[in-house]
């Protein structure tokens, strides 16, 4: 009982104090579940991250529900994933009742800019943290670079391509490598 509340307490105080959505959220739930409680090792959170961002719905989302069931089953997963829904859910709700024309309040508005710009950083920690992190392989390392050469040209160019086709490209490539890997040294087994 007492890893249900320790799961719910750790996952609504990161939905209710994270803005920016769930990239933003990475380096606080990694922060929470690897750091910390140890919960998980970096590399699940970095595989977590993966598989997250790959499947549907919120990328936070997925990983509080990944690391609520690995700790508790069903209904671990059930309270991490309620706990990190709740804050949010709670705070849009009253939002929505009772203050008309929020965003037109100047204090929040400027308020706004400045969690614009945290984000911002949250987001560029957590991409920093999974780089020094990633194994020093050269297939992962080739493969960020080239996805960040060319998502940085279609921002620049203004370009219509979605970041769907570079991951199951990045995907197809990586797949299509390791089987070629694993043939090789299959052949090259059975041959000695």
């Amino acid at each position: 009982m007492t890893i249900l509340l320790e799961l719910f307490y750790i996952f609504a105080r990161i939905g209710l104090f994270t803005f920016g959505g769930g990239y933003a959220m990475i380096a606080i739930i990694e922060d929470a579940c690897v750091e910390r409680k140890k919960w998980i090792s970096h590399e699940e959170m970095m595989n977590m991250t993966v598989i997250a961002e790959s499947t549907p719905g919120p990328i936070a989302i997925n990983c509080a529900t990944y690391v609520g069931y690995k700790l508790a089953g069903f209904v671990g997963a059930t309270v991490a994933t309620f706990g990190m829904v709740l804050p949010s859910f709670v705070v849009i709700f009253v939002i929505s009742k009772f203050l008309d024309n929020f965003l037109e309040i100047t204090l929040i508005a400027h308020a706004f800019q400045g969690i614009k710009i945290a984000v911002g950083i949250l987001i560029f920690d957590a991409a920093i943290t999974m780089i020094r992190k990633m194994k020093k392989k050269i297939l992962p390392r080739m493969i960020m670079a080239c996805a960040f050469l060319i998502m940085m040209l279609v921002n620049i160019f203004s370009w219509s391509f979605s970041s769907i086709h570079l991951m199951l490209a990045a995907g197809v490539l990586s797949l299509v490598i390791f089987t070629v890997q694993n043939t090789l040294g299959e052949k090259g087994g059975a041959e000695q």
